[in-house]
């Protein structure tokens, strides 16, 4: 492990190739430039935005109907921080002139259709640097393949954004397993908060990095309203956090050469930037009143994970983790909220000892063994708190939403998740593998569609691995540790017959055991795969608030996927196949 830290640390500080590339032929010019000190850069000085709304629904006469949505994306420049030159990004928007970074929220409404055909308006050649060898989305005749992904999403495969589903501008080129030029979102699972991303396949991170990213909020009026939260854009906010590096031209700062060159000329196994941004601006400000406030954090980071807290000791009153609420709030001093994680939570500033609040972060990075935080990527952006008292009727009730507990018993089976991590003879990792399998090899999962199932997951790795599955949700039962006697010999033996029973799992999986954390306990989509651990988890492949059937049918192709979410990971290539049956 140190040698793989060292290696990272030299990556930081060496100097910088900022890379344009020619996606048809292979040419590029290369103009080295030092990185841009974003410690020059001052800090709280940008108001934080409140990213455009897009309702995902019509109203006609005061009934709510289906609606369909245009929306693109566009290369454009975006201003990250009052003093950086506006940055080549690409962005989400209903037009160029309205792309944003991120892109707009998609406000929805339970039970009411949404309909999205997202169109690829980008030009030939990316803006970022990207690595032919891991096998991404290359078409024909040029043009930048995209594919959007509703995080959280429950709704049919062709909607999922797959990532082999992929198009280019105008449709010109699509992927093998495209369908459709319009996403449906049915809009009828349980309320709570998603994101949009592109997901197209081996260029998730650099699509990413340009700025590619939006929110989603599901709302149920009639399940939430009475619960008496703060509600309205002033006091009920989406949180979009990332990190970011930049040239001193402004542009974003990705990597140009691999940590193993010969074999991957780019890819490097996690990208860190130094400047955080929220909401599209580095380090940003917000006054609020005393007062409670909601916060729907989302960290849309490629690989850092954020340990938040306040500057000033305040509480976070967790009410929702990633798209479901929990069934009672949890007060906690810090949230760790890995990639694509959510939280959905509450801050009460009425409480607030001091009239300025930063909120701070200090995750090692790479989590969790890491280089410890500095000055720039400890701060994330600044609360001003006003002097005098706020009215507020809003309250935080002592009961959410109650939903199905985890009950093991009734899995229809077990199956075993093997996480890999592979390196050079240097010691530099060259690819990762979830079952030791690649993406392409035959679909091994194949979960029945209305049933439940134990999946047991193996982090055979020295890094935190955040497990992300598509159309499922599934709540944590128990975190076990691996015992270090034998422990080599045990991975010798998964990594050569990828067998947990074969290896003798029960004979390992007898470590210290960690108890999940209060406010991860409700139902999820991702969560933080503890290295040297076997994490067991309860997959339910239904709907949580209802006894129903999914109104679709979940077996059709181009099915779905479960994977890292540690985009460089995931890229190279931390994803497998998940194939519903009936």
């Amino acid at each position: 492990m140190e040698s793989l830290l060292c290696r990272r640390k030299m990556t930081r500080a060496m100097v910088l190739v900022i890379v344009t590339l020619s996606w048809l032929g292979g040419t590029y010019g290369e103009i080295e430039e030092q990185l841009f000190e974003v410690r020059k850069l001052e800090m709280f000085v940008d108001e934080l935005p409140d990213m455009p709304r897009l309702n995902g629904f019509n109203s006609v006469h005061g009934v709510l109907k289906p609606t369909s949505l245009q929306i693109g994306m566009f290369f454009t420049k975006w201003k990250f921080h009052r003093d950086l030159p506006p940055t080549p990004v690409f962005a989400y928007g209903t037009s160029r002139g309205k792309a944003t970074v991120p892109g707009p929220t998609i406000e929805a409404v339970y039970g009411v259709e949404t309909y999205v055909t997202w169109r690829n308006h980008l030009p030939s050649s990316h803006i970022l640097p990207w690595d032919p060898t891991i096998s991404p989305a290359t078409p024909k005749h040029g043009g930048i393949p995209t594919v959007v992904h509703l995080h959280g999403g429950i709704h049919e495969p062709a909607s999922d954004g797959n990532a082999d589903a992929w198009f280019t501008n105008g449709f010109k080129e699509t992927g093998p397993k495209w369908t459709t030029t319009t996403s449906h979102y049915a809009n009828k699972q349980q309320p709570g908060n998603m994101w949009y991303h592109d997901h197209a396949m081996g260029l998730t991170r650099v699509n990413l990095l340009a700025g590619l990213l939006g929110g989603y909020v599901l709302r149920h009026h009639e399940v939430e309203s009475p619960l008496r939260l703060p509600t309205g854009y002033e006091f009920d906010r989406p949180l979009i956090v990332f990190d970011r590096s930049f040239g001193k031209d402004g542009s974003i700062y990705m990597n140009a050469t691999g940590n193993n060159p010969s074999l991957h000329p780019q890819w490097q196994p996690e990208y860190f930037g130094d400047a955080i941004i929220v909401n599209g601006k580095v380090w940003p400000r917000l006054t609020v009143k005393r007062r409670i406030y909601r916060f729907r954090i989302i960290n849309a980071s490629n690989a850092r994970f954020f340990k938040f807290f306040f500057s000033n000791g305040l509480d976070f009153i967790v009410v929702g983790s990633d798209s479901a609420y929990l069934s009672k709030p949890v007060a906690t001093k810090s949230i760790l909220l890995s990639p694509s994680e959510i939280a959905d939570v509450v801050v009460d500033f009425s409480k607030s000892p001091s009239r300025t609040v930063v909120l701070a972060n200090d995750a090692p990075y790479p989590y969790p063994n890491g280089d410890p935080v500095n000055e720039e990527n400890g701060k994330v952006m600044k609360f001003i708190v006003k002097d005098q008292p706020e009215t507020d009727t809003c309250t935080v009730p002592k009961k959410l939403i109650d939903y199905p507990s985890a009950d093991v018993s009734n899995a229809v089976r077990t199956r075993y998740i093997s996480m890999y991590e592979y390196v050079s003879k240097s010691d530099e990792p060259t690819h990762l593998y979830v079952n030791g399998l690649p993406y392409d090899a035959p679909v091994t999962e194949t979960p029945k569609s209305g049933t439940s199932e134990v999946w047991e997951v193996i982090n055979l790795t020295e890094d935190n691995h955040p497990l992300h599955i598509h159309l499922g949700l599934f709540k944590v039962v128990e975190q076990t540790a691996l015992l270090t006697a034998g422990l080599d010999e045990f991975k010798m033996c998964m990594t050569e017959h990828n067998d947990a029973v074969k290896c003798q799992i029960g004979k390992y999986a007898r470590g210290k055991k960690t108890a999940v954390t209060a406010h991860e306990r409700g139902w999820k989509n991702v969560f933080k795969m503890m290295p040297g651990y076997v994490t067991r988890i309860l997959v339910r492949f239904s709907f949580i608030h209802t006894n129903g059937s999914y109104p679709f049918d979940p077996t059709q192709e181009p099915g779905y996927v479960y994977h890292c979410h540690i985009l460089d990971h995931e890229d190279n290539i931390m994803m497998r196949p998940l194939k519903i049956i009936k």
